[in-house]
C-alpha cells in the first residue's frame, strides 16, 4: 500500500494535534523489519502523547503508540522472516521513532521479541508495556529474594494497567496482595484478580514519616511521589519496592531511613530500553504466570478511530485495566 491509516501527531502553535489520517509509505523511518501491525494498546504514556499534556513526542510528524504486535511482512534482519509473529515495546517508538497506531511499522529487528506460544497478538497487547513492566517488577522482587513467605506485597494504582497485571500475576504466584486504589468501587474487580486486601490510596498519601509501622515485604509502585515514599517507610526489614511510574509526580519526598535502618531496596524498572534478554525472560514468564481468563477480564477493546478520545480518559484515571486497540 502506498499509504496506510495512522494516528499522526503534529506540532501546533500551541502544543500538538492528533488526527487519524493517511500516512505515506515513503515517510517511514529506517529499519530492517517491516511489520503489519494488527493490535496496539493504550498506556499512560500514550495518553500523554495523544493529548500533548507532556513532551513525550520528540520529533514531528510522529505516529503515536509505544506498543504493537503483528506479523512480519519484510525483513533483511537474520532473525526474522515474513510471517513471523512479533511484539515490540518501547525503544522510543511513538516518541522518537514512528510508532504503533498505524497499519504498518518499520523498526530494527533487534527491538522485536517473538510472540511466545500461547500468546496471541491481541493477548500481547492486552498485556502491553503496562503488563510487561509489571512482570519486570515481579522478576525484580524475586531476584531480590522476596517470596510469598516473606510477607504481603502492596500494589499501588492497582486498578490501572500495571497494577492490574501485577495483582493477577503476584496472586497466581502465591503472594498475599494488598491492592491500593483511589477507586473503591473497583474493590470487587481487584479481589477478582486475586487481591487479598484492598486499601484506599489515602493510607499512602498522608505526611511521610522517616519510618512507619512495617506492613509489607515489598511493593510494586506506578504512582511515585508521596505514595512511593510512604510505601518505603512501611516496608519490612530487608524488603524491596519497585518503581515504574509517576502518575502522582516525579518527586520522592522520602528520607534515607528505610535504606540505612531497615535495609530496604528501591529498584527502578525501565521498560523502554530494557535489554533484549530481560524482555524475553519477562514475556516467557507472562506466558506461564498470567491467567488468560483474568487477562480477558481486565481488557476492553476499541478501534483505532477511538484511540484519540481515550487519551484524556487514561490521564484522568477513568480507565480500568487494559485497553487493546484493533488496528486491522
Amino acid at each position: 500500500m502506498a499509504t496506510f491509516k495512522a494516528i499522526r501527531i503534529d506540532k501546533a502553535d500551541k502544543g500538538t494535534t492528533a488526527a487519524l489520517t493517511q500516512f505515506d509509505d515513503a515517510e517511514l523511518m529506517d529499519g530492517d523489519v517491516t511489520v503489519r501491525v494488527e493490535w496496539s494498546t493504550l498506556n499512560y504514556k500514550d495518553g500523554l502523547a495523544l493529548t500533548g499534556k507532556a513532551p513525550v513526542v520528540r520529533r514531528f510528524p510522529m505516529i503515536a503508540g509505544i506498543d504493537f504486535a503483528g506479523t512480519v511482512e519484510q525483513s533483511s534482519h537474520p532473525d526474522w522472516k515474513a510471517g513471523d509473529k512479533v511484539v515490540c515495546n518501547g525503544w522510543g517508538i511513538g516518541e522518537t521513532h514512528l510508532g504503533a497506531y498505524a497499519e504498518k511499522a518499520r523498526v530494527k529487528g533487534d527491538w522485536l521479541v517473538r510472540l511466545p506460544d500461547g500468546i496471541s497478538a491481541r493477548d500481547a497487547m492486552a498485556i502491553g508495556t503496562a503488563g510487561y513492566t509489571a512482570m519486570l517488577s515481579v522478576l525484580a522482587l524475586e531476584d531480590h529474594g522476596v517470596t510469598p513467605k516473606s510477607g504481603p506485597i502492596v500494589v499501588t494504582g492497582a486498578a490501572g494497567g500495571v497494577g492490574s497485571v501485577a495483582t493477577a500475576v503476584l496472586s497466581k504466584l502465591g503472594y498475599h496482595v494488598i491492592a491500593s486504589t483511589g477507586r473503591q468501587a473497583e474493590a470487587a474487580y481487584l479481589k477478582g484478580l486475586g487481591a487479598a486486601e484492598v486499601i484506599d490510596r489515602s493510607e499512602l498519601t498522608g505526611p511521610v514519616k522517616p519510618l512507619a509501622k512495617e506492613r509489607w515485604a515489598g511493593g510494586v509502585d506506578s504512582v511515585g511521589s508521596t505514595t512511593l515514599a510512604n510505601m518505603l517507610s512501611m516496608t519490612k526489614y530487608g524488603g524491596a519496592v519497585t518503581a515504574c511510574g509517576l502518575a502522582a509526580g516525579m518527586d520522592l519526598p522520602s528520607s534515607v531511613a528505610p535504606f540505612i535502618l531497615r535495609g530496604v531496596c528501591l529498584i527502578g524498572i525501565d521498560s523502554v530500553m530494557c535489554p533484549i534478554e530481560g524482555r524475553k525472560r519477562a514475556w516467557s514468564r507472562l506466558a506461564s504466570d498470567l491467567d488468560k481468563a483474568k487477562l480477558a477480564d481486565i481488557t476492553h477493546e476499541i478501534g483505532l478511530d477511538e484511540a484519540i478520545s481515550y487519551g484524556p480518559k487514561i490521564l484522568a484515571g477513568e480507565v480500568r485495566g487494559r485497553i487493546v486497540v484493533k488496528i486491522v
